[in-house]
C-alpha cells in the first residue's frame, strides 16, 4: 500500500443526477436531482468499504441551479480538508450540467497540490443500471493515485482536466470531451493510464489561499453576461444590458461567443465597442464546439485565450473580483 492509500479521502456531496431519484427504474430523464444523501451513494459502492473516508453533505441541488453561496461553501470546505495532513485527496459528487464550471472555478482559485476529483452521473441512483457507482469508484482510484494533483473531472472511465473539460452531449453516459487537448488519462479496473500531465498546482502548500479569500469575501459575483453572435444580431441585447442596473448591480463584463474564429456581426460589434467605451470589459470566444480563437492583428476584441464561452465568462468574473 502506497503512502496515499494509507491516508484518508474526503467525499463531499453537492447533489446532481448521481443523487437523483425517479419513480421508475426505466426512467433516466424524468427524475429529481439531488435526493440521495452522499453517504448512501458511498454505501452503494462495496469497493469503498475498505477505504478510509470522511463523508460530508455540502449541498443537495440540481447543478443547473448553482449559486455563489454553494460555490463559496464548497470551496471553503475543500480548502479546510486540503490542509489536513491525513487527507490524500478529495472527491466531489456533482451534477453534470455545471460541473465544468465548478471544476474550472476550483482549479483557477485553488490550484491544489492534492487531487480534487469531481464525479457525476447521467442516470439517477434509482436507474436500472446507474452509472454513478462506477464513476464514484473510478474517482476514488484517481484521488488515491500517488502522483495525482489539481482539479479533474472523472466520468465514464476518463479523466478530464478542469480547464479543458466540457459537456458535449445531453444524454449518453460519456457526455464530456476535452477538445483538442484530449483527456488527461483513463481509469481501467482501478488502474490509471495517463496521457498528459496533471493540472498546474501551487509550488508550496496545499492551495492558493489568497484567491480563495477573494471568493469567500464576495457578496455577489461581478456581473458578466454571455451573449452569442448570430445571423441578424443587432446589438439590442447589449444596449439593454447597459441600461439595466437592478439586481446584481451594474454590468462589469460581456463575453461574446463569436462565429468561427471569434468573428462578430458588425451591428453587434458596434454595440460591444460602445460597451467598452462605457467601462465594460468585453472578451470574445468561439461558439464552435472545437478549437479556439486564433489571435490576429485585425482582431477587434480581446480573445478568451482558448477558454470556452462559459469558462471565459467565469474567468472574467473571477478577475473582476480582484478589481
Amino acid at each position: 500500500m502506497n503512502a496515499n492509500q494509507a491516508r484518508r479521502l474526503v467525499v463531499l456531496g453537492t447533489g446532481g443526477t448521481i443523487a437523483g431519484r425517479a419513480t421508475q427504474v426505466s426512467d433516466n430523464v424524468g427524475y429529481v436531482a439531488g435526493q440521495v444523501a452522499v453517504s448512501e451513494l458511498v454505501a452503494m459502492v462495496p469497493a469503498l468499504a475498505a477505504c478510509p473516508l470522511d463523508v460530508e453533505q455540502v449541498a443537495q441541488i440540481n447543478s443547473k441551479d448553482m449559486v455563489l453561496g454553494v460555490w463559496q461553501t464548497l470551496a471553503g470546505r475543500v480548502a479546510v480538508h486540503l490542509e489536513r495532513s491525513d487527507v490524500a485527496g478529495i472527491v466531489i459528487t456533482h451534477g453534470t450540467d455545471t460541473i465544468e464550471e465548478t471544476a474550472f472555478l476550483l482549479q483557477t482559485l485553488l490550484k491544489p497540490s492534492k487531487p480534487v476529483v469531481l464525479t457525476c452521473a447521467m442516470r439517477p441512483a434509482t436507474a436500472l443500471v446507474p452509472d454513478g457507482p462506477q464513476n464514484l469508484s473510478d474517482a476514488v482510484a484517481v484521488a488515491l493515485h500517488p502522483q495525482a494533483r489539481g482539479v479533474v473531472v472523472v466520468c465514464a472511465g476518463r479523466i478530464h482536466g478542469a480547464i479543458d473539460v466540457a459537456k458535449v452531449h445531453p444524454y449518453r453516459t460519456d457526455p464530456f470531451d476535452s477538445g483538442d487537448a484530449g483527456a488527461l488519462g483513463c481509469v481501467e479496473e482501478a488502474q490509471l493510464r495517463m496521457f498528459r500531465p496533471w493540472p498546474q498546482a501551487v509550488p508550496e502548500g496545499t492551495h492558493d489561499t489568497a484567491s480563495l479569500q477573494r471568493l469567500l469575501g464576495a457578496a455577489v459575483m461581478p456581473r458578466v453576461e454571455l451573449i452569442f453572435s448570430h445571423a441578424l444580431a443587432d446589438g439590442e441585447v447589449v444596449r439593454a444590458l447597459l441600461g439595466h442596473t437592478s439586481g446584481a448591480g451594474r454590468l462589469r463584463g460581456i463575453v461574446v461567443a463569436g462565429t468561427g474564429n471569434g468573428t462578430v456581426h458588425d451591428d453587434l460589434l458596434a454595440a460591444l465597442k460602445h460597451a467598452q467605451s462605457s467601462g465594460v470589459e468585453v472578451v470574445v470566444a468561439s461558439r464552435c464546439a472545437q478549437g479556439r480563437v486564433v489571435p490576429h492583428a485585425g482582431q477587434p476584441l480581446p480573445d478568451s485565450a482558448g477558454l470556452s464561452p462559459v469558462k471565459a465568462r467565469l474567468a472574467l468574473a473571477l478577475r473582476l473580483l480582484e478589481v
